[in-house]
């Protein structure tokens, strides 16, 4: 501010209970102490506002023992002279719902306990002040104080409650009730409150608490409404008699709303409309709330009267606001807060990093740029134009506004905003229980939070109902009518209960602070919460990583080590240290100074930079620098040597520097003289060339058509006539005419294309006549030609037209039929032709096809890693946050299975291909096949009727041999095998086998899963709670298994294959065991492909594959990559 002179701004920020309202403290004694040897007045003053705010502002909660539950900006503003003259308090956003309720283990505003602790006997029997178990408002939360070993001592049994009985008081260095209550009336006494006002003040705080206490039941008129509780008939008249009302005033707006019609008389009929119980406990807590906010703003109006100033030349200004909040449960209070972290951490993001390197690219630094995150998306998703607030404000406004309508509205407007998500997709498993149309949640720079929107619109609306305002603005009392001013607008209408947005206030009131903040030099302080357990000496690294993370802080480290943090301008270096200097050293310009200054050091080049206007150090270096030159008399006069030395040298450089420059003049002198020359030279050139080009080109033109001259000459030599010869001996004298007209007259180019033009016409139009004459002569002959040799061919055809015509006769059948023959291979070859054209053209086209779906296959692989790295990115910080959460609420972090999801993609990116199985009327006799004949025909047959044949034949065999089987197992010596080819259930159950179906061709075999729980034979007898259960699972290709699992409690899961264990598997079709009809029995294939792959059935089935023993199945082709 001194240097600058501009005011500055120290942002404090951290999550809640990282020290923020500490921080400020201590910001604030040091800027009100740090100008003389004791604070002032004004400065006492406001070092003394702190713990009156702190106490009507500061509360408990499960993360900080005394956290601001309001935003403050308190500036104090210096004179001319740098002295304090005075101070400004603004708030923003006080939690209101907290007067009314507190989550377990929170407390209430600390002026309810300290009241209920260290109230005075006389203010007790006058406000009749009892313990917090007495008090609705407190009794939900923790009512334990907060006191020493030294202060536990002083307070009374009748005013403990029941927990601080039992449990005893709560511990915290800083905090002590009965103390706090003592600084809070001295905080009052410095800023000039009077012991009358500080009554008042007193009074209406406990009116609050009595107000909580009137509850309401059902009446039985037949109005419907609500009474109040005859149990509550003494907090009701101790209410209103603390808050100067008539009591049954009170009692009646508290249970009724008075609306006004809109028509019947001037104004309407104002009638009153009964409220049912529910109705007015919320009108109750909505007035509760009201008085003590409109207290909260009268005490920051009475601080900042209590240091006025008349004018400032600047300002210091510390904002301390609620951090960054989340728990198992957020409302509107934790939405409003984030959302202004979410434009502080911009403001950073924008002051520390984006300026920063726009400074290095002004100065010349060539420092390397820095990357960091932009959170304006978000922001927009919350502030912009059917945003979020904009939405509620909306909803709010409707006659039935609904919380599901709201967020259902939320989700439709932003479904496609990577910032806004359901509440299922986060990663703590509770809020995975949170309907869609029950809550939303946004990504934000710390990390997801889930925000449950059944209140949302409740807490958005600021406004009372009109008959409780118009009640307190009625009240006698003096103090009260401070608080409570009639409005200016009486005509107001009292249909209905009018709507004030909170939301859009403190969008307001967060706008204006940051044009604030904008206008100001910007320091920050990062706040970094060691623990969550609120001990000291206990440093949880991830945790603290995790917050430097996500307040930017690694992006600061890394802009630092490459940058440079330290920077004086050249004439402030001058005019801090030419004291020390000699009055020669003196003459020196500024940038020179500090040059020569940094080279008589012997600083390291990498220690600092110059640039345009500034130079730079790095981290600690200008401290060192400083030392150096606030060192020992000694020293200074070596550096003043060597500054003398390094000047020296630095001149006798320049003269031999200088030296070169002159020869290099010279030689570029002789240089340029050369070159002119030459330039001279091709000029002149250039100027001839571009008189006579038109010349050149003309003769050139004309010279061909020497070429056509020489045709013609041709042309009438052949044709042997003397006036055709004459011509052309004409027209070549003309063409030299032409051309030495043109060498020796001086023509325009037209003229001379002109010429050009005629002279081509008249050679192209005697060349075309001779052709014509040329061509009409060899015409002639032609035809006499052709006259006689016809005459020659007629009578050789008379000749030979007898012996023709017995030779046609002999030959017409014969070429009849070599006709049709050669007909019918021209017809063969051209269709064959067409064919493979078309082939030609649709291979052509697939091809086509092929790469284009290729091209758009790479760019949506492109868009979706850059999607992905993204979202890895904020899953990351999801699933930090969600782990640091489920500490605290002994949750659970749900890691989804990437191996399933990518097994899922893989099967429906490389679908399996089955065989087409086409029925047919042909029957095979297989009944003297082999089984090894069988199995081969299977694995390699492409014959479809004979490989179902064969599959039917071999299914057929292998039921007849397990009928055989448990048939004799009796006369057996064998013991009973532990495993089973199906559960017994599946094989009692089978149906009789229906008629075979016939396929159409084409079909594919459909692939079906099951799985069916089984318990083994020799469990049966034992005692039912030490009975074992397994899961039998199985694939069907079509009506025949393909594969079949066995899973056993105790034992080793039993894999079989079709081809390599058809022995030990399930011999009846799908439709014999009646899985189709079992409840619950079929399962989808990734399921099936999970359990199979988990106990090793792939590289089981890649086995028997490579030794030929599996049959070809629908896995197996899939395995293959067929």
């Amino acid at each position: 501010m001194l240097v600058l002179r501009q005011s500055q701004s120290i942002v404090v920020s951290g999550e809640s209970g990282a020290g923020k309202t500490e921080s400020t403290k201590y910001i604030l004694r040091y800027l009100t102490e740090s100008h003389g040897q004791s604070a002032g007045v004004i400065e006492q003053q406001i070092l003394a506002a702190n713990p009156l705010l702190e106490a009507f502002g500061n509360a408990k909660t499960v993360r900080n023992n005394n956290s601001s539950r309001f935003g403050k900006f308190i500036e104090i503003h210096f004179s001319n002279k740098h002295q304090v003259v005075g101070g400004h308090v603004s708030h923003y956003l006080l939690e209101k719902p907290r007067v009314c309720w507190q989550s377990p283990g929170e407390r209430n505003y600390h002026i309810f306990y300290y009241l209920c602790a260290a109230a005075s006997t006389q203010l007790r029997n006058a406000y009749k002040i009892k313990t917090p178990d007495d008090y609705q408002y407190m009794k939900e939360g923790t009512t334990q104080y907060f006191l020493s070993k030294e202060t536990e001592s002083k307070i009374s049994e009748t005013s403990k409650s029941k927990q601080q009985k039992s449990k005893g008081s709560l511990h915290d260095i800083v905090m002590d009730d009965l103390i706090g209550f003592q600084r809070v009336e001295q905080a009052m006494k410095k800023c000039k409150i009077s012991d009358n006002e500080k009554n008042d003040i007193f009074r209406i705080t406990c009116g609050v608490l009595h107000l909580g206490n009137i509850q309401f039941e059902s009446s039985d008129g037949t109005q419907g409404g609500c009474c109040v509780s005859p149990n509550s008939q003494d907090a009701v008249a101790m209410t209103a008699k603390l808050f100067g009302l008539e009591k049954d005033e009170l009692c009646e707006c508290l249970v009724t709303r008075v609306m006004q019609a809109a028509k019947g008389g001037g104004k309407g009929t104002i009638i009153k409309v009964p409220l049912k119980a529910e109705q007015a406990s919320n009108a109750r807590n909505g007035l509760a709330k009201y008085i003590y906010d409109r207290l909260f703003t009268y005490i920051v109006k009475r601080v900042n009267d209590s240091f006025p100033f008349q004018s400032s030349a600047h300002f210091i200004g510390v904002l301390d606001i609620a951090g960054f909040e989340y728990f198992a449960l957020n409302s509107f209070e934790q939405f409003c807060i984030n959302y202004c972290n979410e434009k502080l951490q911009q403001f950073f993001n924008l002051r520390v990093l984006k300026e920063e390197q726009e400074l290095y690219e002004k100065e010349g630094l060539g420092v390397n740029a820095v990357t960091f995150t932009d959170n304006q998306d978000c922001i927009d998703l919350i502030e912009s134009k059917m945003g979020i607030l904009e939405l509620l404000d909306e909803e709010s406004k409707l006659p039935r506004a609904s919380p599901n309508n709201f967020t259902h509205t939320v989700h439709q407007k932003h479904s496609s905003h990577f910032r806004l998500a359901i509440p299922r997709k986060s990663k703590l498993t509770a809020h995975r229980n949170v309907r869609d149309d029950e809550g939303f949640l946004i990504r934000h720079f710390a990390g997801a939070v889930c925000y449950q929107t059944a209140e949302f619109i409740e807490k958005n609306n600021d406004a009372l109902h009109s008959s409780l305002q118009m009640l307190l603005n009625e009240s006698q009392d003096p103090f009260s009518k401070q608080l409570f001013p009639k409005a200016d607008n009486k005509t107001k209408s009292i249909q209905k209960l009018a709507f004030d947005s909170v939301g859009n206030k403190f969008k307001v009131q967060l706008n204006t602070l940051m044009e604030k903040l904008r206008g100001t030099g910007s320091s920050f302080v990062r706040c970094i919460k060691p623990n969550n357990k609120l001990v000291d000496n206990l440093f949880e690294g991830t945790q603290i990583l995790s917050q430097l993370q996500c307040a930017g802080m690694v992006s600061v480290l890394n802009l630092m080590q490459g940058g440079f943090p330290s920077r004086a301008s050249f004439h402030d270096l001058y005019e801090m240290y030419k004291r020390y200097m000699p009055q020669n050293l003196l003459r020196l310009d500024p940038r020179l100074f500090c040059k020569a200054l940094f080279h008589a050091l012997g600083l390291s080049d990498q220690d600092y930079r110059f640039g345009v206007t500034k130079v730079f150090f790095r981290s600690g270096k200008f401290y060192e620098f400083d030392q150096m030159m606030k060192s020992d008399p000694e020293n200074l006069r070596v550096l003043i040597k060597k500054v003398h030395r390094w000047l020296i040298c630095a001149r006798w450089k320049k003269a031999q520097w200088g030296t070169l420059m002159v020869l290099k003049l010279k030689n570029k002198i002789l240089y340029r003289r050369r070159a002119l020359l030459k330039m001279q030279s091709t000029i002149r050139m250039f100027l001839a060339v571009r008189r006579h080009r038109p010349r050149y080109r003309a003769l050139r033109q004309v010279q061909t058509l020497y070429s056509e001259i020489v045709k013609m000459e041709d042309v009438a030599k052949q044709m042997k006539d003397d006036k055709v010869s004459k011509q052309v001996k004409s027209i070549r004298t003309s063409l030299d005419d032409l051309i030495r007209g043109i060498k020796t007259t001086v023509m325009k180019r037209q003229q001379m294309d002109k010429l050009y033009i005629d002279m081509a016409n008249k050679v192209t139009k005697q060349l075309k006549e001779l052709m014509s004459k040329k061509k009409a002569k060899e015409a002639e002959q032609i035809r006499l030609k052709k006259l006689q040799e016809e005459m020659e061919r007629e009578k050789k055809k008379r000749e030979e037209e007898e012996r023709k015509r017995k030779a046609e006769e002999e030959e017409r059948e014969k070429k009849k039929k070599e006709e049709a023959e050669a007909k019918k291979k021209k017809e063969e070859i051209e269709k064959r032709r067409k064919e493979e054209e078309a082939m030609n053209l649709k291979a052509l086209r697939e091809e086509r096809k092929k790469l284009e779906e290729e091209k758009k296959k790479i760019f949506e692989e492109k868009k979706l890693l850059e999607d992905l790295r993204k979202k890895q990115e904020q899953e990351r910080l999801d699933f930090e946050m969600a782990q640091r959460l489920s500490q605290e609420s002994n949750s659970q972090v749900t890691v989804t299975e990437e191996v399933a999801q990518v097994r899922e993609e893989v099967a429906t990116a490389i679908p399996a291909r089955t065989p087409l199985v086409q029925r047919s009327d042909k029957t095979y006799d297989l009944s003297k096949w082999k089984y090894a004949e069988l199995r081969d025909t299977i694995n390699t047959c492409n014959d479809v009727d004979l490989l179902s044949a064969c599959r039917e034949e071999f299914h057929r065999r292998l039921k007849v041999y397990q009928k055989w089987k448990s048939k004799n197992k009796k006369n057996t010596a064998e013991p009973e095998p532990t495993t089973a080819r199906a559960p017994e259930a599946i094989q009692n159950a089978s149906p009789p086998p229906p008629l075979p179906q016939k396929k159409k061709p084409g079909d594919k075999m459909a692939q079906r899963y099951f799985r069916v729980p089984f318990m083994r034979p020799s469990d049966k007898s034992g005692d039912p709670t030490l009975r074992k259960k397994g899961m039998w699972y199985a694939h069907f290709d079509g009506e025949f298994i393909a594969r079949q699992m066995e899973l056993h409690p105790d034992k080793v899961p039993v894999l079989l294959v079709a081809g390599k264990d058809d022995l030990q598997m399930c011999e009846l079709s799908l439709l014999e065991t009646g899985l189709t009809n079992k409840k619950n029995a079929e399962i989808l294939e990734k399921e099936f492909e999970y359990e199979w792959d988990k106990h090793g059935g792939t590289n089981y089935l890649l086995i028997a594959i490579n030794n030929k023993q599996a049959r070809q199945t629908y896995a197996t082709n899939k395995l293959q990559g067929k």
